[in-house]
């Protein structure tokens, strides 16, 4: 079984900061791509960012300049630095990866994470 754990989220004041972490765990063979999404009650799940295994990464609009999506490849971990939080990025962040399951197969399947809620409120 493979498991995406997030960490970090929490209440925050407008413009403040956070640092999301995510770490997987379990029976894998290796960890392609991995990313941060989230979502607002009624909302679809959007994506935040993603970067790959070997650290290109991609942005939504809205976050380019704020956020910073990084990996450690030896910890199969994802992190998400969140900087100038406004009340529009309150959601509930969930990690993603795609996770090859055995070594003789070349197919990525998506895990999720459960989920933290990020909250920027005064």
């Amino acid at each position: 079984q493979v498991q995406l754990v997030e960490s970090g989220g929490g209440l925050v004041q407008p413009g403040g900061s956070l640092r999301l972490s995510c770490v997987a765990s379990g029976s894998f063979a290796g960890i392609n791509a991995m990313g941060w999404y989230r979502q607002v009650p009624g909302n679809q799940r959007e994506l935040v960012a993603t970067i790959s295994s070997s650290g290109l990464t991609t942005y939504a609009d809205s976050v380019k300049g704020r956020f910073t999506i990084s990996r450690d490849n030896a910890k199969n971990m994802v992190y998400l630095q969140m900087n100038s939080l406004s009340p529009e990025d309150t959601a509930v962040y969930y990690c993603h990866a795609g996770v090859r399951r055995t070594s003789w197969s070349s197919t990525y399947y998506p895990y999720w994470g459960q989920g933290t809620q990020v909250t920027v409120s005064s």
